[in-house]
């Protein structure tokens, strides 16, 4: 075994310090002032998992069901907590026990630095890459928004590339036990969109490592490697077993899966055929010319939430306020947004450092040629995904037939190839130049280096005046304004090329005159490192500044107001319909049982009866309010959703009772059978829910439904309610058809007549419904998905198995380190 020096540890124990202060001080109003990240999609997410949360803290146990919000919903991509303690104590050993969600910003320092440690990069060069990487917008703005999974599953992403790369240097076992734990640790936060780019960027390094081994006649160390990392791959899955299945089986009935409607109802969020449309998904693209924001963050003005009107030094404040008509000034400043570019508004821009940029460009002319075509085309890959439908030739492609591409939207998240690429390849090029020493020859690249990054800033600055700086439906305003409001874009464009300039200058120096071996490698290092932490951090600070805190006990988002009060009083079951947020807000499912909700992948068949049926009621609604003529018995698919409140602003006035919402369950007077899933849609519409079940015939047989009849004493009680438990005591003289306000989810749910399981039919497109023979009897209806109940167990085992392989993979590291 050998003996750790303490001069083998050193750099790695500045390292983890560095990112430590890194991380306190850039977040140190939750170190230091007892604040937390205030984070839209986490408000929401707070409304959305509030009956899950309360049910397990109450019990224990997990509810499987978020029945708050869309009027139930499996709670996989809601709140579920899976049986993988050992791999969530391996992220909070790594992060330091730092605080969530900021931990995630710490594992990326620390998994990058890794990452460069496995290519070969010196500790302190590797410091600064790892900076670069945690510190670029693209993570920052993501942490902000509370892309909590998003910016963790990135965290993870160079580990477990350090960990393939590993194995392929001939350290199989190392690279095994990594690679294992690594996968374990991505999966669990459970972004697909990020694991799916992971894969291929793994799958082009693979290409190349196959390549350059049949080069080298070595194909046979080629798939020892490859024998060796797919048990890995296999392992880490099977902690995240359970997830996958349930997501898996989820995304086939979710607006990602495939339409059963022969014409769909909206070209909105669902697409036309399987996965999303191509309107939604291309929602959030990138320009291609808003690539140069990698380097000039305000080449198209950085944000939509700085305007120039508030800045009286600005040209536009000065323009307004020389107008001399105040009417038309007032509905100027609404155009004075910095961003010009073509998203339709933008927190900020995605900066990779123009420092980076600069090593960027040394990587490609310095490193290993292997890497070069490895890093460079996944790169320009991920910035060509990006563009979405600004590039439509090759994303309709790649959305029509790229296997699982039209599953996800967002598709700017795909910078994250780049910004991981760039660092990588600039400290590997680095490396490479400090190793081979600064000669005439290497001296000419970096020139050339120089004046590809430098030099394009000096051009930008140059011919800054010829462009428009005009965003799309900006060209009728007054030209007085435009030609103020250009000058204003232009400055800005003009004022970050020279501040690149003014990183990339510096970095250019140091290299060109050989500062590490001539004047002081330590000091060398040290500058590195500060110029990336301080030219990131600084335009961080643009998008992340002290209004994304709040005190950590403040809940004015989800505090209940006036019409929630008024709600509250009511003790019995019912849903509340906020016709404000509807489809996009969570706030409403905090404090109650809600026909809306927030989630990026909600029940397609949901989905489809909110398009075509409640959308069109909730605007009868609104003209029969206007002429004060409301009647509820109109509303059928509001009644059928058990709506016993509709909601259209935070004060006790602002709620509207229903008098003739449906219930909790009822029996139907009779059957309007149907052949096709668009029939049942259409049918659902026209219906009175209260008399009358729409089934579709062709899914379920009409032996399930026959011989009912309706007894108009009949009975039906819900007697118990639990997110995944509900039951009914029912009365009636005769067979009859008992529809339940409840979303039909066909993997999971099954239904139980005294005791005997039964089948569970769907009616009205959406909802339960079940034959019930006459007498009294007990109907309990049971949400026991076996994702959870089988895959929960294998996730557990598969935990553990990984924790004692990379502990052991480790630890024979250590103690014979050839065999490793």
């Amino acid at each position: 075994m050998q003996k750790i020096k303490w001069s083998a540890i050193q750099p790695h124990a500045i390292a983890i310090l560095v990112f430590l202060l890194v991380t306190i001080f850039f977040f140190s109003p939750v170190f230091f002032d007892n604040k937390s990240i205030s984070q839209h999609d986490i408000q929401e997410y707070q409304g959305a998992s509030k009956s899950l949360s309360d049910y397990r803290e109450a019990t224990g146990e997990e509810g499987l069901w978020a029945s708050n919000m869309f009027s139930g919903m499996p709670a996989y991509l809601v709140s579920l907590r899976w049986s993988d303690g050992p791999v969530v104590w391996t992220k909070k050993i790594m992060s330091l026990f730092l605080p969530h969600p900021i931990n995630n910003i710490f594992a990326a320092f620390l998994c990058y630095y890794i990452l460069l440690l496995a290519f070969g990069v010196r500790p302190y060069l590797a410091i600064a890459g790892a900076l670069a990487f945690g510190l670029s917008s693209y993570v920052i703005i993501g942490l902000s928004a509370g892309h909590n999974s998003r910016i963790g599953a990135i965290a993870f992403m160079p580990l477990v590339i350090a960990g393939i790369h590993l194995a392929f240097s001939g350290k199989r076992l190392l690279g095994f036990g990594i690679t294992s734990m690594a996968l374990a640790l991505h999966l669990r936060e459970n972004h697909l969109q990020i694991t799916y780019y992971t894969v291929l960027i793994v799958s082009v390094y693979g290409l190349v490592q196959l390549i350059h081994h049949y080069q080298t006649k070595q194909l046979s160390s080629f798939i020892k490697t490859i024998v060796t990392l797919i048990p890995a791959a296999v392992l880490a899955a099977c902690t995240f077993f359970g997830q996958f299945w349930a997501i898996t089986e989820y995304t086939n009935y979710s607006i990602r899966g495939k339409s059963e409607l022969v014409k769909p109802a909206t070209q909105g969020e669902a697409g036309d055929a399987n996965g999303l449309s191509k309107e939604y998904a291309f929602a959030y693209k990138y320009g291609v010319w808003e690539s140069m924001a990698l380097m000039i963050p305000d080449f198209y003005g950085g944000t939509s939430m700085k305007a120039f009107v508030q800045d009286q030094n600005s040209a536009s404040y000065k323009a307004l306020s020389n107008s001399g008509d105040n009417e038309t000034a007032n509905q100027l400043a609404n155009y004075t947004a910095a961003y010009w570019g073509p998203q339709g508004s933008t927190v900020g821009s995605y900066y990779a450092g123009a420092i980076v940029i600069f090593l960027f460009v040394i990587g490609i002319l310095f490193a290993e040629r292997k890497y070069v075509w490895w890093l460079v085309p996944i790169g320009a890959f991920g910035l060509m995904l990006a563009w979405g439908d600004s590039f439509a030739t090759f994303n309709y492609f790649m959305f029509d037939y790229f296997p699982g591409y039209n599953k996800f939207r967002s598709v700017s998240f795909a910078l994250v190839m780049i910004l991981f690429a760039m660092p990588l390849l600039g400290m590997m090029g680095v490396e490479r130049l400090l190793t081979i020493g600064i000669t005439k020859e290497t001296k000419k690249k970096i020139l050339i280096a120089f004046g590809a990054t430098g030099g394009l800033c000096l051009v930008l600055i140059a011919f800054a005046g010829i462009g428009s700086f005009v965003k799309d439906g900006e060209g009728q305003l007054p030209v007085w304004f435009i030609k103020a409001l250009s000058e204003d874009r232009r400055s800005l464009l003009r004022a970050d090329a020279w501040r690149a300039f003014a990183f990339i200058l510096p970095v250019f120096l140091l290299l060109y005159f050989n500062v590490e071996k001539k004047v002081s490698a330590l000091g060398f290092y040290a500058i590195i490192i500060f110029l990336v932490a301080i030219d990131l951090s600084v335009v961080d600070r643009r998008y992340f500044t002290k209004d994304n805190y709040q005190r950590k006990r403040d809940n004015s988002f989800v505090a209940n107001n006036a019409a929630d009060e008024r709600i509250l009083k009511d003790k019995s079951y019912y849903r509340v319909y906020n016709i404000q947020g509807t489809m996009s807000e969570a706030r409403t499912s905090y404090a109650h049982h809600s026909l809306g909700g927030y989630h990026g992948a909600k029940l397609r068949r949901y989905q489809d009866l909110y398009d075509s049926c409640l959308l069109k009621e909730t605007q009868q609604l609104y003209k029969d309010a206007q002429q004060g003529s409301l009647d509820f018995t109109k509303y059928g698919v509001m009644n059928m959703l058990n709506t016993k409140y509709v909601v259209y602003g935070p004060e006790a006035a602002n709620v509207i009772p229903n008098p003739n919402a449906n219930g909790a369950a009822w029996f139907v007077k009779e059957v309007a059978p149907v052949n096709s899933p668009t029939e049942e849609l259409k049918k659902t519409e026209t219906i009175d829910t209260k008399q009358t079940a729409v089934i579709d015939q062709s899914k379920f047989a009409t032996t399930l439904y026959d011989g009912i009849s309706y007894d108009s004493l009949s009975s039906i009680r819900l007697a118990e309610f639990k997110p995944a438990y509900l039951k009914y005591e029912t009365e009636s003289s005769t067979d009859g058809l008992a529809v339940f306000s409840e979303i039909y989810y066909p993997k999971g749910w099954n239904a139980f007549i005294d005791g005997k399981e039964t089948t569970l039919l769907r009616a009205n497109y959406v909802l339960r419904a079940l034959k019930i023979p006459q007498g009294k009897h007990v109907v309990e209806l049971k949400f026991e998905p076996k994702p959870y109940l089988i895959g929960n167990k294998v996730t557990l085992a598969s935990s553990w198995v990984v924790v004692l392989v990379v502990l052991g993979s480790i630890g024979l590291s250590i103690r014979k380190p050839q065999e490793a």
